[in-house]
């Protein structure tokens, strides 16, 4: 994403999108993005910015409220009204499918609040602005393993974002990223939490069990304990589908392919004895496959088996060796179909730090402040 102020000074940031491992569904204020219950998630190594129209309502409270801060001091000098009467030039560019449960509201309001908190000089937490935008985009400010701490407070004030562990905590773990489907969601994730918070029982049960289940998935991180990590991330996600379809009316993000990758994960890990993978659906049919670095060949072969595809851009990111000996032995795998290209492409990836200035040369303006 680039910001240019008329002729004045050019800022140019990329951000990663962030996955939930214990899901936030269900907000206390709409208005200042407060969520229900705390979550925790992963930041990726994968940049994402995102587009919207200036007209948001969302979009133009992050711009007060960064220009709000602007205000409470002075930048090297310079008068602070200077900076604020400065028109703005916003161009942003996806790499990811925008709405389709990918995180993508998440990682572009991560990526223009910190590009403004840099264009206006603007230091401290700013999580809290981007919360303003995208609920999860506050969890896109920080790099590796993150909380979003709820809060109590009517105003929002503590209800804000810390770093359980930075993302060279665990550098065997590995992200799988299945897209299933590019196609904007039927239910936006807003609606969808609204309509959650107004007609499931289910719902306010689950959030009883959160903030055990989160201790418990810090405990998986910090010890690199991949066999209960798998378990807890997998149930959280079951259970954020089964509070959705829940709902009345029910809402249903998950497809026949999503429940085909659950069902040939749970097979993986029962060949295994073990979890070898655990899965992850955010609000839509994409899946996010955890894994460690050493199973990686295995578990790109079986999706090979089971989900061929010919396109040669079918593998994109980390680059995995072609050939490998893995040795996948599939009469394990008699109860499962192979569904020829029922996903669009894989994106290999790890935990990664959080959003980063670029530099000039890769600019999305022209020097007339016009997109490229």
């Amino acid at each position: 994403m680039e910001l240019a102020p008329d002729d004045v000074e050019w800022v140019t940031c990329d951000s990663p999108v962030n996955i939930a491992l214990i899901k936030y569904w269900g907000k206390r204020d709409e208005k200042l993005i407060l969520p229900l219950n705390s979550s925790v998630s992963v930041t990726l190594n994968q940049e994402e910015v995102w587009e919207q129209s200036m007209k948001n309502a969302r979009l133009q409270s992050v711009i007060s409220q960064i220009k709000r801060l602007c205000r409470k001091r002075k930048i090297d000098g310079d008068q602070p009204n200077e900076k604020l009467q400065w028109k703005l030039h916003i161009c942003s560019e996806n790499n990811f499918p925008t709405a389709a449960g990918l995180a993508s509201s998440a990682a572009g309001y991560a990526c223009l609040v910190y590009a403004l908190s840099k264009l206006y000089g603007v230091e401290g937490d700013i999580s809290k602005i981007a919360r303003l935008g995208s609920g999860s985009a506050c969890r896109s400010i920080h790099g590796g393993f993150v909380i979003w701490n709820k809060g109590d407070a009517e105003d929002g004030e503590d209800s804000s974002t810390e770093q359980i562990a930075p993302e060279t905590h665990w550098p065997e773990l590995r992200v799988l990223i299945l897209v299933v489907s590019d196609q904007t969601k039927h239910t936006a994730s807003t609606v969808g939490m609204q309509t959650s918070v107004e007609t499931s029982d289910l719902l306010h049960q689950r959030l009883q069990g959160v903030p055990k289940r989160i201790e418990r998935i810090k405990k998986a991180i910090l010890r690199k304990d991949f066999h209960s990590f798998a378990e807890i991330t997998m149930k959280d996600s079951n259970q954020l589908h089964a509070v959705c379809l829940d709902t009345y009316p029910p809402i249903s993000y998950l497809t026949d392919t999503s429940h085909h990758i659950m069902q040939l994960v749970h097979a993986i890990n029962q060949d295994n004895s073990s979890n070898m993978v655990a899965y992850s659906f955010d609000a839509g049919p994409n899946a996010f496959l955890f894994m460690q670095e050493k199973d990686v060949p295995t578990v790109l072969d079986i999706l090979h088996y089971f989900y061929p595809n010919s396109d040669p851009h079918f593998i994109r990111g980390i680059h995995v060796p072609g050939k490998h000996d893995t040795h996948v032995d599939y009469t394990a795998f008699s109860d499962i179909k192979v569904i020829p290209r029922a996903l669009k492409f894989i994106i290999h990836t790890k935990p990664g730090p959080g959003p980063s200035v670029q530099e000039s040369d890769n600019g999305l303006l022209t020097k007339d402040g016009l997109p490229k």
